[in-house]
Order: C-alpha cells, then structure tokens, then sequence
C-alpha cells in the first residue's frame, strides 16, 4: 500500500534502518491474544476446539529435499466447523459517502441489495429489486424520502412497504404482498455492516470492534475501492508482505526492492474465526528488542496489522491498517482501507490534499490489479485445491497457507470457496471481466466509465473513476471542481486571446496574452487532476 497517506504502515512493514530501540516498547515473545490494542475475541469467537490440535492435517517441513517450503500431509478428516456464511456481518459501505440523493446498488456473495437514506436521513437496505416486474430499485430516486422504482413509479417507505402505486383505481388497495425484503443494517465507527440472514436475528457480538479507532485523536485516512477479483485473492493479497517491495517499488519512498527479503512468521491464535500471529525480516529476528508486526484476520473478512510505538518523548503512539474486505460475487469484490494513527501528522503530510492521498492508495491497487485478476482467472479455471498450484515457502506464505486452511474448515457454509486442498466451485459460474493488461488497458483506463465526464461509458474495473471516485464524496466533489473550473478557465483563455488581437497597444497586447497563459496553465492542471480520477496507472515500463 503506497504513497504519504500509507506511510506508516509501510515504514514500519519494512522499516530501512534497525529502529532505535530506545524508542519502543519491548514486545513479548510471544504475546497474549491482544495483539493489536483490540479487545479480544468474545466468547462466541472463541473456538471450541483449539485449532492448534490438527487431527486432520499435519503440518511438516521436509527434511529432504527443500526446506523452504511448506509441505502438506492429509492423514485423515479435515475438521469442519459450524459455518453460515449468511449468519455474519459484511461491511457494506463508508457511512459519509453515502449519497444523500439517490439510491445504492451493492452486492453480497452475489445478493443485491440497495441501500438509501430515507427523508429523516436513516440509513434503510432493502433487496434490490422491484416486487412488481423485478427492475433494480437502486436505477431509480428518492422522492420526498420514499424510494420510487424508476419503471413504473411504485414508491417504499423505510419499513419495506408500498405506499403509491400510480396506476391502481381509485379506491383500490394496495396489494400486501408490494413490499421489499428488508436486510438489518448498523453502523459502528463509520463503517455500515450488513447482516444477510433472513432466518436468523442479527447478532451485535459479531460487529467488529476497532479499538484504535476508539482512542482518542485518532486520526484515519478510509478509501474504498471496488476491484475486479475474488474476495479471497484481495484478501491472500492484503496479508502478503513479501509483495510490497516487488510490486510497489518507488511508489513512495518506503517501498523498495532491495528490501525484498526472507521474512519470519509465528502464528499465536487459532480459532474457528480466524488466526493472528506476528512476523517481521529473518535478519532482524536476532536483533534486542526487535518491533514485530501483528496480523489478525477474522471471519468473515476483516484483516488488520496494528503497532504501538513510544516516541523519544516517552509518548505511545498507535498504528492501525484495516482492510474490512466485501465478497461482492464471483470475480469481484470491494474493499475499505482505512489507515490511521494517534500521532500528529508530519508537515510535509499535511500539505497534500486529501484527493490527492485517495488516488496514489488506488495507484496501489492498480499495480497490483494485472496479477491478481489473472490469479483469479487461473484459480477458476484449473479447478483445484491451492495445494495443488501454489508454492507456498515459508519465509513468506506463512499467512496465505493459514487463510486457505481456515477456507477448508467453514468453506461448507460459503456460496463457493477455494480451500488449500478442498474447494467447492459456485453452482452458476458467473461471466467474470477481468482487468486487462498491456496496450488495451491503456486504452481503456483512458476512458471515462459509468457516470464520467463528458461522454457516457459502460462501468470498466480497468478505470479508477468507476472503482474509486464514484464511491467517494470528497474526490467527487473534488472532480466536478476541477471541471467547473476547467471550464471557465478555457473560456477565459479564448476572450483573453480575442481581446488580444482585438486590441493595437502592445502593453495590452501583452497583458491579455500572459493573461492568456495563465488560464491555459489553470487548464493543464484541471486536465491533470481529472485525469487522475479517470484513469489508471499504467506501468510504462519493466525492467529488462
């Protein structure tokens, strides 16, 4: 993850120099289950079977052979757990960038909901389909706080219930079975969870809890971003360090190939829900009082890396990286980033506007897009276990190895899953576009996409305004600034010139010519800055 607003994050993944370490705390060999400031799991997380006691598969490294890889042997029924997918809370959405004036089309494992914010500005998530003729209520508008169907005008309170049909007689009722499926919804720290089961009530227990975002001045940059792969690959991405350096080399000044290195990992929780351990170089192992870096992940698909970091003043400072990752569907999922900490941030920092700090984190995602979607591609094709095509070492696989293992034991209770040597392929695959790659992606990254600038576009997962902006108020905001502005600086630049010729003494003649150039100049960085919300990075060249 990359640029200013990531810095901490990654500075402290693969910091460049041994970190003074007076500075820090001296961290336990191996802590308790609170590895992250977060409360720990409730008793309802807790596993009942320690996962630590595999009697279904037994981990060993070869003493033949190499020893740098994880080798699995099956030795006798896998362990499953109780799972339904359903019976858990997925995040849906940032709750500021909600739109105020029209409805949301959002999906979970496939099932679309729309989400609105009704005329006393609750939050309100219906099925996202029309009971009349089934057209998708999130095309259609708010009128006077109801939800109105675009087809033909029907209109749903808050509750789910019809309340206008335009085309009934006068006198005649409305039908009782003209209401939505409603789906509960809550919003806690600025995230809104879903909870997609009809037959079981929701359980609050199972909200996650963010205790850093909890403290006192803390402070969080959040992006969201809709991505055109399998949430399981986002998440194998997300909790894959070793990447960082290869992939995301100079995309700011913490992420370099040369620290690419042999990592070490030493998982301290297991549980039906999850794991968490911590991780850090191989060379600094050794080192006193080494800061490591800690890991959780926990059912469904939330990932978090926190740190605690005392500074020369003996002030503690918290780190926090969440990804709350959102199974969309087949070949695509959507993700919410949010990075923060308790410490003021550097000048430098804060001279950069916000916009600017929500495109370079998409700049991140792009570079790693090409790979990741053909990953999927490959994963969906092949139609086996990832034991069978990854080769996992264990200097930096150690998480991605856990991940699909926990993917073995409650993948029975998902749509569809690629365990590490179970998989259980969707019912209907979907017709699934991935990103493309090479001289096509740069055409079509040029183009604005659903709702863009200018000319109308189908959606495009190659284009950053459909995977980013249209999600976000700020940058949307900011983009039809920059329009606006674009526009009336062009024509002030065409008056400036005519004016200019127009006129015979040389002082003004020069004065609206330079006039001229200073509109032109306001151009260029319109363009520059719509461009940026528009289009993707494009790597414009490898290393030979």
């Amino acid at each position: 993850m990359a640029l200013l607003q990531l810095q901490p994050f990654f500075s402290d993944i693969f910091p460049s120099k041994t970190p003074n370490l007076s500075q820090f705390h001296k961290i336990p060999k191996r802590p308790k289950i609170i590895l992250f400031g977060q409360k720990p799991l409730n008793p309802y997380h807790q596993s009942k079977r320690n996962w630590q006691k595999l009697s279904a598969v037994a981990q060993e490294i070869s003493t033949e052979g190499d020893q740098s890889v994880i080798q699995e042997e099956v030795i006798g029924h896998k362990e499953i757990v109780s799972y339904d997918w359903t019976q858990e809370w997925y995040p849906l959405y940032l709750t500021n960038n909600v739109p105020d004036d029209a409805p949301l089309g959002l999906t979970v494992f496939d099932k679309q909901v729309v989400l609105y914010r009704d005329g006393n500005g609750e939050l309100r998530c219906y099925e996202d389909r029309c009971p009349h003729r089934l057209a998708k209520l999130s095309e259609g508008q708010l009128f006077d706080g109801r939800l109105e169907c675009l087809y033909h005008g029907w209109q749903f309170e808050g509750n789910g219930k019809c309340v206008k049909i335009p085309q009934l007689s006068a006198g005649a009722k409305i039908p009782q079975s003209a209401c939505l499926k409603t789906y509960e919804i809550r919003d806690s720290q600025g995230v809104i969870w879903i909870w997609m089961s009809h037959k079981t009530p929701p359980n609050p227990e199972k909200i996650p809890w963010f205790e850093n975002f909890d403290r006192p001045g803390f402070r969080d940059i959040s992006t969201i971003h809709e991505l055109p792969y399998d949430h399981s690959i986002l998440l194998e991405n997300l909790m894959d360090p070793a990447h960082v350096p290869i992939s995301h080399d100079r995309t700011d000044f913490t992420a370099k190939r040369e620290d690419a290195t042999a990592l070490f990992f030493e998982v301290t929780e297991r549980t039906d829900r999850g794991f968490a351990g911590h991780w850090g170089r191989e060379k600094d192992r050794s080192t006193p009082n080494y800061i490591l870096n800690f890991l959780r992940f926990e059912a469904p698909c939330v990932l978090q890396n926190n740190r605690e970091i005392i500074d020369k003043n003996g002030e503690k400072n918290y780190f926090s990286g969440l990804f709350l990752c959102r199974p969309s569907g087949q070949g695509k999922s959507m993700l919410i980033v949010r990075f923060g900490n308790t410490r003021k941030p550097p000048f430098l920092l804060r001279l950069f506007p916000q916009w600017y700090l929500h495109q370079n984190a998409s700049k991140v995602f792009e570079q790693d897009m090409g790979f990741l979607s053909s990953q999927n591609e490959i994963l969906m094709k092949e139609k086996v276990p990832t034991r069978e095509l990854y080769i996992n070492l264990k200097s930096s696989d150690t998480w991605v190895a856990e991940y699909r293992k926990w993917m073995d034991k409650v993948g029975h209770g998902m749509p569809y899953y690629f365990g590490h040597s179970t998989i259980s392929l969707p019912e209907n695959p979907a017709v699934i576009e991935h990103a493309p790659a090479g001289f096509v992606a740069n055409l079509s990254a040029s183009q604005p996409a659903k709702g863009g600038i200018g000319t109308m576009h189908a959606p495009n997962f190659a284009n950053r305004y459909f995977r980013h902006v249209i999600h976000c108020k700020g940058c949307m905001s900011v983009l039809k600034s920059f329009q606006t502005w674009k526009n009336v600086l062009s024509a002030a630049a065409l008056i400036s010139t005519a004016f200019a010729i127009l006129v015979s003494g040389r002082q003004w003649k020069g004065l609206l010519l330079f006039s001229t150039t200073l509109c032109s100049a306001g151009v260029y960085i319109c363009s520059t800055a719509i461009a940026m919300n528009t289009t993707n990075f494009i790597r414009t060249h490898r290393r030979l």
